[in-house]
């Protein structure tokens, strides 16, 4: 089967939130194929389901003056940062006729270790190895790869630093939204308004850290958009412009 995925650019965190919303019909009615949005936000923090404001460091003020909007949202997990440099994947697939018994996308659980996975393997063709923490969702780098960090003040290389967060929404029809967030090039100041996914003294890293030159996103995008097919058991296909009705 495809995975229909979009390199959309630049999108507001609501626009994207009409995108998914109208895909999530036709993937649900077999009007569209499974589908893929790859992205980026302006500055924007977005609660899910178990979002706790008192999360959110910033005041308004110190919002408004670095640009930043706020928005709730039905996914799993509290407080994220999304923003310019970081690549946001929303996949819009339905999930309990795919596959077989072993798919890793035919159960929520499944799905969120396979997102896992694709960002994994996207990161290790960029020579970065990233792994799963026991009880967590998401992608960390370890210590002995943190070493790479020279702008990394030495305590911040001694305990693993997430790379790629992760929250999702399955509706009842088994359609997926929201999705994954790697941090490519952002700004990581932006992580400072927040007690991200509500877990204190969090280190943060981006693939720029890392690596001596930072690779484009259109290239990262191209990269995760096949990494994420292969472990979904799907065929990718690339299509130019919006999807429909966005």
């Amino acid at each position: 089967m495809q995975l229909v995925a979009y390199q959309l650019g630049l999108i507001e965190y609501q626009h994207s939130i009409l995108m998914q919303n109208r895909l999530a019909e036709l993937v649900a009615e077999r009007r569209h194929p499974p589908a893929l949005l790859l992205l980026q936000h302006p500055h924007v923090y977005t609660f899910g389901r178990q979002g706790d404001e008192g999360n959110l460091l910033w005041d308004q003020t110190e919002l408004a003056r670095r640009g930043v909007s706020l928005h709730w949202t039905d996914r799993g997990g509290d407080i994220t940062y999304h923003g310019p440099g970081q690549l946001v994947g929303y996949p819009v697939i339905l999930l309990e006729n795919r596959g077989t018994e072993q798919s890793p996308s035919r159960n929520l659980v499944g799905y969120l270790r396979g997102l896992e996975h694709a960002i994994i393997g996207t990161l290790m063709q960029y020579g970065i190895a990233a792994g799963q923490v026991r009880g967590q969702t998401g992608v960390w780098v370890q210590p002995d790869m943190l070493s790479r960090c020279t702008a990394c003040p030495p305590e911040k290389r001694q305990s693993p630093a997430k790379i790629a967060s992760i929250g999702v929404h399955v509706d009842a029809r088994g359609v997926t939204r929201h999705g994954f967030a790697l941090n490519v090039a952002p700004d990581m100041t932006y992580w400072d308004g927040i007690i991200a996914c509500g877990l204190e003294n969090q280190n943060k890293v981006s693939m720029e850290m890392l690596l001596e030159s930072s690779p484009s996103m259109e290239a990262v995008s191209e990269t995760m958009g096949g990494s994420l097919a292969q472990t979904l058991g799907y065929e990718i296909v690339w299509e130019a412009g919006n999807p429909p009705d966005a």
